[in-house]
């Protein structure tokens, strides 16, 4: 007798919660005109889109009954998985939205523990919106509606320049002022002053959006922000130092450190031999002639600056 009384009343229970999820898909249909239901939508105080997506996995599963899946195709359900994974996912997409400002994120990015940063890294590839061309529609619409820049190839840059991009919209938006964003200043997690810096240097490889986008944050071109300052250095050396030797050396010891190591960042007390037995003392070699950058002839910084080093530009 218990044994029967435990499973009536956990069967009752089970009609009850369908009950509810159904009554409330009736009033979503009755005010939306079909069943299209955000995954993380709650109707009045209950969670439908998470409940519809439950009820497709009865269904793909084969155990939902037959009159319940006929009660719902009646109010226009769709069946198939392929969407209610979408939604699932683009519900962890506004998630992430709403807590990074957009969706170019790092592909290890997660939201509502879902991986949804691989997952906007698969849609963005060819065909990753599926082969069906109204489905792929309807998705990529409902991608724009949540970040209209969701896909920031299709604008002829990287995901990897969109997301630092948001990142410095969002510290000037802060009451941040453009001239404190120097290298090591971070928003997320990404270094937002080294990036822009090297906008500005690197200015003619941005195509037009680009470049209007930073300018209406106040980025200008290096060119356009050190003309003068150049010009004064330029007039008052007028050239000299070009032939130190010391110089030349100290060069020729970073240019084969760099190709060695792959990097710019040296130790001070690093020691480079040149191919020719000479030893230099290339940490030291850099950390004096950064300190003294603004003594060194623009032909000097235009070497050191070809080799990478963000300092010399």
């Amino acid at each position: 007798m218990i044994a029967k009384w435990v499973r009536f009343n956990v069967i009752s229970t089970e009609r009850q919660d369908w009950q509810r999820g159904y009554d409330a898909a009736r009033r979503y249909f009755e005010r939306k005109g079909g069943l299209e239901v955000p995954y993380e939508h709650v109707e009045g105080a209950y969670p439908l889109g998470r409940w519809l997506s439950d009820q497709r996995r009865a269904y793909r599963a084969g155990t939902m009954p037959s009159t319940r899946a006929t009660e719902l195709e009646e109010l226009g359900i769709v069946w198939d998985t392929a969407d209610a994974a979408f939604e699932e996912n683009l519900a962890a997409a506004r998630a992430y939205y709403a807590a990074a400002g957009t969706l170019a994120a790092p592909r290890h990015a997660t939201a509502l523990d879902k991986p949804v940063g691989q997952w906007l890294t698969n849609l963005r590839r060819p065909g990753g919106l599926g082969k069906d061309e109204e489905r792929a529609r309807r998705r990529a619409e409902q991608l724009a509606t949540v970040d209209p820049d969701w896909n920031p190839r299709l604008l002829g840059w990287t995901v990897d320049w969109q997301r630092h991009y948001v990142g410095l919209a969002a510290l000037l938006e802060a009451g941040n002022v453009l001239e404190d964003i120097q290298p090591g200043v971070t928003y997320r997690g990404d270094d937002i002053g080294h990036w822009t810096t090297r906008q500005t240097r690197d200015w003619k490889q941005l195509n037009t959006e680009q470049q209007r986008r930073l300018r209406e944050l106040g980025v200008q071109p290096r060119a356009a922000v050190r003309g003068q300052e150049r010009a004064a250095r330029a007039g008052v050396k007028n050239g000299a130092g070009k032939g130190s030797e010391a110089f030349t050396r100290g060069v020729a010891a970073l240019r084969q450190y760099i190709a060695r190591e792959g990097k710019t960042v040296v130790g001070r007390q690093h020691i480079e031999e040149l191919p020719d037995g000479t030893s230099i003392r290339l940490g030291v070699f850099l950390s004096n002639h950064k300190s003294r950058r603004d003594r060194l002839t623009n032909h000097q910084l235009t070497q050191l600056a070809s080799l990478g080093l963000e300092w010399a530009t």
